[in-house]
Formats: structure tokens, sequence, C-alpha cells
């Protein structure tokens, strides 16, 4: 793996002040995945340091005698022997006290549009300070981050970035929000418990994207310092989470009403996946829950499938599926029902589930209409559910 990420800036300042950053940081800069959002400038640096930082002793454990440990953070609940690791290879047992191995110390930081989590209905059009570090409590075959998922933190370049420093930059790059994404945000937990901690007397976003396969102990303390969460509902069926993904459903679901009990804005991702997902009864089930457990309100969306790391041979999602999907949802009763990584599709926008008008047109990551006013649609009145301000 290379020893660089991707930083957008999205202020003006000076060259040398640019350099100075990022030299301070040690953050390195690559080729953009972000078609829509230009940095204003690009250099590259290598990494300030390749293998562990810090350590933090986690909250969530248990000791069972002899050395060993059992970690209750994940429905996993690893037992793990003395200098061995759980299974998200990212927390150890050291003489019976089970450590963090990745506190601080992300090995990708980003400056993403927050439609790119996606978050539809949390500040359209802002930056979201983008934070991972290595590992993952899930195996998924279709993972497009595989190579930092799937590591040990000693196997990634990682930055030394504790939390008042993602909040400080999140502040100078003119960010509302910061997302912790791309891997499982779980096998990170502190390091994003404490950012959240930060981030309440600051007035920007603490904000995540995850597969929802988490204790709920450990859930509702994070639910204190969370603003809003994406959560990856990635099949309705244990078959496919168990083959798929090396899950289980149970507890996602367990998680998503949690979340819409504690009163954090949840929005849903499915990506459907040729053969593996897609079939639309299947789905319809899936929008019933949806609809019975959380309300006709939660936006979801249904996502592109491309070919990625162990299902290369499958074929891209055909958007007709997509369509599909989109209209079994809507005919249940869904309010919001979104089409992801097809730009330009109409199902990208948000229309007012009441008198049908657009509400806000978006063309990949790019908004060029917004049809609301303090939260409601500016031709009926209707609330919709959301942060936007």
């Amino acid at each position: 793996m290379k020893g660089k990420t991707t930083l957008f800036f999205t202020k003006p300042f000076s060259r040398r002040e640019f350099l100075k950053e990022c030299g301070k940081w040690g953050l390195g800069l690559a080729a953009s995945t972000l078609p829509y959002l230009v940095p204003l400038g690009i250099v590259n640096v290598e990494a300030q340091e390749r293998g562990l930082i810090k350590t933090k002793l986690s909250p969530y454990y248990i000791p069972l005698g002899n050395g060993d440990i059992q970690c209750v953070l994940c429905p996993k609940e690893c037992v793990v022997a003395p200098g061995k690791r759980g299974y998200c290879e990212v927390r150890e047992n050291r003489d019976g006290k089970y450590y963090s191995l990745v506190y601080g110390n992300p090995c990708a930081v980003h400056v993403d549009p927050i439609e790119k989590k996606p978050l539809f209905h949390v500040l359209p059009g802002t930056g979201s300070f983008s934070i991972a570090t290595a590992g993952c409590n899930f195996d998924c075959k279709f993972c497009q981050n595989w190579e930092i998922s799937q590591a040990r933190p000693e196997d990634t370049f990682n930055y030394d970035l504790p939390p008042k420093d993602v909040v400080r930059l999140a502040k100078k790059y003119g960010c509302r929000s910061i997302a912790s994404t791309y891997v499982e945000p779980t096998v990170f937990y502190e390091y994003m418990h404490d950012i959240g901690k930060l981030t309440k007397a600051t007035g920007i976003l603490n904000i995540c994207h995850s597969n929802g396969y988490i204790n709920p102990e450990p859930l509702k303390e994070l639910c204190k310092y969370l603003d809003a969460a994406c959560i990856d509902l990635k099949a309705f069926t244990e078959t496919f989470y168990e083959e798929i993904s090396e899950g289980t459903l149970a507890p996602v679901l367990n998680t998503l009403k949690t979340l819409r009990q504690e009163g954090i804005h949840t929005e849903i991702v499915n990506l459907i996946i040729p053969t593996k997902n897609d079939d639309m009864k299947m789905i319809e089930a899936m929008c019933l829950w949806i609809k019975k457990e959380l309300g006709t309100d939660v936006p979801l969306h249904f996502t592109r499938f491309y070919p990625m790391y162990k299902l290369k041979s499958l074929a891209p999602t055909p958007v007709s599926t997509l369509e599909e999907a989109r209209k079994v949802a809507l005919s249940v009763g869904l309010e919001y029902v979104y089409i992801g990584n097809v730009p330009g599709h109409k199902g990208e926008n948000t229309y007012c589930p009441n008198c049908k008008q657009l509400l806000i047109k978006r063309t990949g990551y790019i908004i060029s209409e917004i049809n609301l006013k303090g939260g409601k649609c500016k031709s009926c009145s209707k609330d919709i559910p959301g942060i936007w301000e």
C-alpha cells in the first residue's frame, strides 16, 4: 500500500501555509477519488510514520482469568489470549488488559462532500472531515476499502492526529462535520467517541458511516456525542451476512432501532449486488421492517455495486434493478428513497412526499438547487427530517 492519502482543502490559503500544514501533520496527498470537489492545492508528502503510534486502554472488555479477556465492544465478543488480537486486528491483549492500537492514528484523512457518506439530509453541500484507521469487524467480499479495512495498523501509514487536532483541522478547512468512515468505526470507537466529546462545544457535527455491528452499551454511550449516522443494511437475511460479510443481521437491526430511540438522525444504505441481495421480495420485506420499526421518514439509499475485492467476477448492478428497488420502497410507504452511484439520475434528488416539489437537486456531489426553508418544504411547509442548519 502506498503511504499517501487524499486531503481536500475547501478554503483559500497561501502555498506556504498549505505546505507547512501538510508537513506538520504528515498528510500525504494522492489522486482524487472525488470528481466533484476540486482541491485548491496538491502536494505529495510521505506519511509521517508507518506502524503503531499510540495505544489506549479499551473500556469494553471483561477479564476472564489466566490473562484471557473477552471483548464486549461488538457482537463478535472475541475471547483473546495474552499477546493476541481480536478479529478486527486492532485490539490487543497486553498482560490481561485490552488496548486499542489505533487511537489517534488514522491511515486515511480526507475532506469529502457529506453526500459521499451518503448523508442526504444533513447539511447538504458542505464538507466533512473524514477519517479512518486500519481494521474492521467484518470482511465483506465486496469491500471497496479492503486495503485498509483488512490491514493491521502496523501495515498502514498512519498519522499522529489526536482528537483535538482532528477538530482543529476540521475548523481550519471549513468543515461542518467530522466523519468516522471508510472502515467500520466501531474498531476505533474510543477515537470517534473522544472526537465527539470535543465537537459538542464547536458546532461541528460528529457523524459516522457504520455497519451497525456494535453492542448496545457502547452504542448508547456513543449516542451522547453522535449527531448523525449512516448505517449499511447490507441485506435482509442472516445467510448473506454470514456468507458475504462474516457477520450477523440481528445486531444491525438492533442498532438501527437504538439510534432511532436515542434521537440520532439515521440514514440507511443498501448496496444491491447482482445475484446476492437483489431479490425484490427480500427488499420488500426489508422496507416493510424499516416502515414498522423505524418509520416512513428514514432516508434509504439503494446504491450501485461495482466489481471489487473478492466479487470482481460480478457485473455492476443494472440501473433498472435500482429503479425497481426504489419503486418497491416507495410503494410500501417509505418517503425518502434514493439511488446512489448513478450520477445524474433523478433518484439522487430529494422530493417532498406531500406536494412532490423538488427539494434538493443533486448531480453526483454537486448541489444545484435547494427548496427548503427552516427545514420545511418551501411549497407546502411540510417538515422534512434532517439537520439543515
